[in-house]
C-alpha cells in the first residue's frame, strides 16, 4: 500500500477501529482482545483509545504474520480456551461467522476451526483452541496459522459460511473498493 494501511479511513474510522470494534461489540464470546502491533504502536492505540483491548509489540514484524501470530498467543492469560486471529485489514466480517466458529468448536472439541465461504474459500478468522497454542507460539514467516491448520487434517472443523469471503486492504484498489462498500 505504501502507507499505514489500518490507519486508513473508512466511513470516518480508522480500518483497524473497525475490525476491533466488530469484535467488541456484537461479539461477546470474546472476553480478551490482544492487538498486536509493530511499528504503528502508538498511531495503532490512538486509533483504538477507549476500546477493551490490549496491546502486544512485535519486535520484529517484518518476520512476517507468524512472528505476530507468536506474539498475540504468548500474551494470552492462562485461562484462555480459545483464541481467534484475526486480520487487522478484514474490517467486514460479520458477528455470525464468529460466532459461527465458537458454536462449532464448543461442538465438536475440535482445537481449529476455520470458516469456508462460498466457492469453498478457506478464509479468516480462525479459531484456534488451546491444545493448539504451544504451535502457534512457535510461528514464524508470513504464512501465518497455515502450517498448523494443515498439518493435521483430522483436528481441524471447517465450517461453511454462506456469503463471499469477507474483503481485505492489500491494495489502493482494494482501499477504493472498500471505502465504496457499506459495512
Amino acid at each position: 500500500m505504501g502507507r499505514a494501511k489500518l490507519l486508513l479511513e473508512v466511513h470516518g474510522q480508522p480500518v483497524i477501529r473497525r475490525t476491533v470494534g466488530a469484535l467488541v461489540g456484537p461479539a461477546p464470546m470474546i472476553e480478551d482482545i490482544v492487538v498486536v502491533t509493530g511499528a504503528e504502536d502508538r498511531s495503532l492505540q490512538a486509533a483504538l483509545e477507549g476500546l477493551p483491548v490490549r496491546f502486544a509489540s512485535n519486535p520484529r514484524p517484518e518476520d512476517g504474520q507468524g512472528s505476530s501470530i507468536a506474539v498475540g498467543v504468548r500474551a494470552l492469560g492462562p485461562d484462555a480456551e480459545a483464541a481467534f486471529v484475526v486480520l487487522g485489514d478484514q474490517p467486514a466480517v460479520p458477528s455470525s461467522v464468529f460466532s459461527s466458529l465458537v458454536q462449532a468448536l464448543e461442538r465438536t472439541g475440535k482445537p481449529i476451526v476455520v470458516p469456508v465461504y462460498r466457492g469453498g474459500v478457506q478464509g479468516n478468522p480462525v479459531l484456534f483452541g488451546r491444545g493448539v497454542f504451544d504451535e502457534l507460539a512457535e510461528l514464524t514467516g508470513d504464512a501465518g496459522g497455515r502450517s498448523v491448520v494443515r498439518l493435521r487434517a483430522d483436528r481441524v472443523e471447517r465450517v461453511t459460511v454462506d456469503i463471499e469471503m469477507p474483503a481485505d486492504l492489500d491494495t489502493p484498489e482494494d482501499y477504493t473498493r472498500l471505502a465504496g462498500e457499506a459495512l
